[in-house]
């Protein structure tokens, strides 16, 4: 491995160990064999190989969800809907420190205008990938605008159930109670007590 995966391998390890705001730069060398200035020459800074790290965990995430939701293809968009929420709550013990350290991280991108567009650029590229999906699921083009305006929402969904839990792990809805709220709401919108999604 080069310095650039040595960088990236113990930064991932220390967010998991120490939490975003706790790790230097000089944890970052030692833990990689690394130094200093190779920081800056593969990543710019030390926020910016944090955030590459998160960035690729959350993309990691992504592609497990996404083939547990996927992998039915049979399956309805509110069956998908239910099994991505229920993946999503099953793995937040797991990804409880990466969670943690990116709520630290996007603290940090509100004042350093690089670490916000690098975080943007993440969300960018989960919005395509999601988009592809719900293309597949419903039958339309990804690049569609209401398309890319339900994978966005389908995120939101994510990240907020996923705050949600940080916060208030037994008060976070359940996989089954986000459905039936959807199924609620829908059937209001639609003037009918049926509740079929």
């Amino acid at each position: 491995m080069g310095h650039r995966e040595d960088l990236l391998a113990a930064a991932r390890r220390l967010l998991e160990e120490k939490g975003y705001a706790r790790i230097t730069a000089r944890d970052l060398v030692a833990a990689s064999g690394t130094n200093l200035a190779s920081i800056g020459y593969h990543f710019g800074s030390k926020e910016g190989l944090l955030n590459a790290v998160i960035g690729e965990v959350f993309e990691e995430w992504t592609d497990r969800i996404a083939g547990l939701a996927m992998a039915d293809p049979a399956a309805t968009p509110a069956r998908r809907a239910e099994i991505t929420w229920s993946a999503v709550l099953a793995d937040l013990d797991r990804m409880r420190d990466t969670l943690l350290s990116y709520v630290e991280a996007l603290a940090q991108a509100e004042r350093v205008p690089a670490l916000r567009e690098q975080f943007a650029t993440h969300y960018r590229r989960a919005r395509t990938r999601v988009s592809r999906l719900v293309a597949r699921t419903l039958g339309i083009e990804p690049d569609e605008p209401r398309c890319v305006a339900l994978a966005s929402f389908i995120i939101a969904a994510c990240d907020g159930l996923s705050v949600q839990w940080l916060v208030d792990p037994e008060g976070a809805p359940t996989a089954e109670e986000m459905i039936a709220a959807l199924r609620l709401f829908w059937s209001a919108s639609m003037g009918t007590r049926r509740e079929t999604v």
